[in-house]
Formats: structure tokens, C-alpha cells, sequence
């Protein structure tokens, strides 16, 4: 008797590597989760340590190095602008910062948003993508200086990156510049930096997202027009018109991070006043 050879069911064969294909990949997906709530876990710590050792206080009285930058343009009396130079500064005690990260160059607050770290800088933009504070390896990373800029002798666009983390950590809260809930509160129209050199107060002048270009980071200009049309096409491409001009004897910051896999988010301001420490 001849047996009669089984033919392949190929479509439980597909079957069968659909479900494997599948149980891998959720494998691998709460791999991730995993390692990125360790990774939570472990900056939120770090920020709790650094909360305990920093110290920031409000310059309530402005001393003789406080200087208000001049306006090219005449700015009409009820333009908030005439408040924001009126704001305190803040000044920042970086002595035991440094003892964690010598890489350290200043401190970051944005008003309406949970942004109010440290920042630092290395000899590239990679490093503390994937490293936290104290240098301890972390895909959270940490807030960095472009290494293209010089904190103590500001270039014409200062840049400040990191993550957009989900749980708000890091630049996480930045995409709140984009709600209306901040952009109808014009007291959140000011970034304070501090330096160990100097204190500034900066002015945004935009905000918005844009899929993933780099010519916003552009550092310095060949030429008076060049950084006009610059800005020119950051006051155009704003999500919000924030009526501030912004002259070629301004300085600008630039603070971005991923809004996604494909954009980012993105905020500048201009220098508005300054206090040498």
C-alpha cells in the first residue's frame, strides 16, 4: 500500500511565524519599557539629589552689573516686554554641581514648563544623548550646550538640547509651549539662564514644531543680513506671534527637542538683560 505524502498547510506555517514574529516583537517592546522606566527611575533620582545640593535664589535687588540690552526699535509702553525686564534674575551656587560634573556650564528655567536643571557641555552633541549628569550611561541623557558655543562669550544662537522625555522629564515639557494654556499666559514668555560669569534673561520670540532640519542651529552669521533673514524666517515660521522683533545687535537662544520620531519642537529667544557675577 502506497501512502499518500502530506502536503505543507502553508497557511498555518504563516500562521505560525506571524505568532512568533509577533510574540517577538512584544518581547523586545517591554524590553524597552523596561529599560526606559529604569532609566526614569534613575535621572528622577538624580534630580532629587541635585535639588539637595544646588543653590538658586531670586535677584531681588539689581546691582550696578545689571544691564538692560538696548531695543533697536521703539517699543510701545504696553508691550509686556516692559515687565519682562523688570523680572528677577536668578543666580546659581555651582560649586557642588561642579564636584558631580565638571562638564557643567549653567543653569536653565522656562517659565510654564517643568524645565529647571542644570546644563552641561562636552567636545560633541552625542555624548549626553545617552548619558545622565553624572555621567552614568542613561538613554534619558541630560540638558547640553551645543558643543559649537562658547556660554561665557555668547555666539549670535546659543542651542540647548535634550530629550523630550514622555514622563516630562528633561525637555519632556517643552511640547507645553505649543498648548494655549501657556502661550495665553505671557509671564511664560522669559527663559533665565545663570552662568558661573553672568545672569541673563532672554524673550521668546517663537515657537513651533517642524519636521527634523537643522536650519535653526546655525551658530554664526557672515554677515549682519544673513542673521536678519535668519530670524526673519524663525519670527515667520512661529506657531504664535509674539510681536517682538528682533535686530542684528540681538542675541539669540535656541532650545529644541524631538516631538517625534521626525519632528521637533522648538523655541527662541532673544537676550533682554544681563548681571555680570
Amino acid at each position: 500500500m502506497i501512502k499518500k505524502r502530506l502536503k505543507p498547510k502553508w497557511k498555518n506555517i504563516f500562521a505560525i511565524v506571524i505568532a512568533l514574529t509577533c510574540l517577538i516583537g512584544l518581547v523586545i517592546s517591554l524590553k524597552d519599557i523596561v529599560i526606559w522606566k529604569a532609566d526614569s527611575e534613575r535621572i528622577e533620582k538624580q534630580i532629587e539629589e541635585i535639588q539637595e545640593v544646588v543653590e538658586i535664589e531670586e535677584v531681588t535687588q539689581e546691582s550696578e552689573n545689571v544691564e538692560v540690552i538696548e531695543q533697536v526699535e521703539e517699543i510701545p509702553k504696553a508691550n509686556p516686554y516692559w515687565d519682562y525686564i523688570k523680572m528677577n534674575l536668578i543666580n546659581v551656587n555651582f560649586q557642588e554641581l561642579k564636584k558631580i560634573n565638571n562638564n557643567t556650564k549653567g543653569w536653565i528655567q522656562v517659565s510654564g514648563t517643568n524645565i529647571n536643571y542644570p546644563f552641561v557641555q562636552t567636545n560633541d552633541n552625542k555624548y549626553y544623548l545617552n548619558h545622565s549628569f553624572n555621567n552614568s550611561y542613561n538613554n534619558a541623557g541630560w540638558v547640553f550646550l551645543d558643543y559649537r558655543n562658547n556660554i561665557d562669550s555668547l555666539s549670535k544662537n546659543t542651542i540647548i538640547y535634550a530629550h523630550g522625555r514622555l514622563d516630562t522629564t528633561m525637555f519632556g515639557s517643552l511640547k507645553n509651549i505649543l498648548n494655549s494654556g501657556w502661550l495665553n499666559n505671557t509671564n511664560n514668555y522669559v527663559v533665565k539662564l545663570s552662568t558661573e560669569k553672568e545672569n541673563t534673561l532672554w524673550q521668546v520670540f517663537s515657537v513651533y514644531h517642524i519636521p527634523t532640519t537643522s536650519d535653526y542651529i546655525q551658530v554664526d552669521f557672515n554677515s549682519n543680513e544673513e542673521f536678519n533673514n535668519w530670524t526673519t524666517m524663525l519670527i515667520n515660521r512661529s506657531f504664535h506671534n509674539f510681536n517682538t522683533s528682533v535686530s542684528e545687535n540681538d542675541n539669540v537662544l535656541t532650545l529644541s527637542t524631538c516631538f517625534n520620531d521626525y519632528e521637533k519642537v522648538v523655541l527662541h529667544a532673544k537676550l533682554i538683560k544681563k548681571e555680570t557675577r
